[in-house]
């Protein structure tokens, strides 16, 4: 079972799917606001009790005066977060694939970008891939709720599926054949981060229709993975307005 110990993840929990949380607990005396969670709690029919801090100290340490009981997220299939034949989506699809990206703050951070940045789905391998753990809840501030994460066995395989989609695949990676903003991203769209340490592997590399970089001017010659999808997402954003 999951859970969460900040209000603003438990917040856009309870607005967008209530079912999922079995129980809050609040900390008597605290303070803290929390006439909406209440508010949410009764309209989604969700239990909660007051409790002492130190039961909530012993649950999640860093707590902000709540912790929830959820049931965990579920991941959505590849299906779900592309167009359905026949459809004649008004906007192409825009995706975003992670290719081994372990470490959950950078994925919690990600995928708050890619929420906000309206992506249709984001496309995970099963292996070496971190989890919707609390740590990604918080660092996305319920983002998750929103974003369709699909878990695949194969992402190279899933990239050919995608590519006989009519998908480009843009990989994020420096030393690419041009920048980031030299592309054209109107068109039915897939960008493509690797890992913290080693990037894209070479498979995925090569399965990319194009690598792009951004262009850093700093004695530091990369960004944070997440600094980078955050660029990308929103230059295809940029474009599509």
């Amino acid at each position: 079972m999951d859970k969460i110990s900040r209000i603003n993840p438990l917040l856009e929990v309870l607005r967008s799917s209530p079912r999922r949380v079995n129980k809050i607990l609040i900390q008597k005396e605290s303070g803290r606001p929390f006439g909406e969670i209440v508010s949410l709690a009764k309209s989604g029919h969700v239990p909660y009790l007051f409790v002492p801090r130190l039961a909530l100290d012993r649950l999640a340490p860093h707590h902000q005066g709540v912790v929830a009981m959820l049931t965990p997220k579920e991941f959505a299939t590849l299906g779900d977060i592309l167009p359905k034949t026949g459809e004649g989506p008004a906007v192409p699809p825009f995706l975003l694939l992670l290719d081994e990206i372990e470490d959950p703050q950078n994925l919690g951070a990600i995928l708050r970008s890619a929420e906000c940045a309206g992506v249709d789905g984001v496309v995970v391998p099963a292996r070496r891939s971190a989890g919707l753990t609390e740590s990604v809840y918080e660092v996305s501030a319920g983002a998750i709720e929103h974003v369709k994460v699909a878990r695949v066995p194969n992402l190279a395989q899933t990239m050919d599926e995608l590519r006989k989609r009519g998908i480009w695949l843009i990989g994020a990676e420096s030393g690419g054949s041009g920048f980031f903003f030299e592309f054209d991203y109107a068109q039915p769209v897939g960008i493509v981060l690797g890992s913290e340490g080693k990037g894209l592997r070479p498979l995925i590399r090569r399965k990319c229709d194009k690598i792009l970089s951004i262009p850093v001017r700093g004695r530091v010659n990369s960004l944070n993975v997440a600094s980078a999808a955050a660029i990308f997402l929103f230059e295809v954003v940029r474009q599509r307005l």
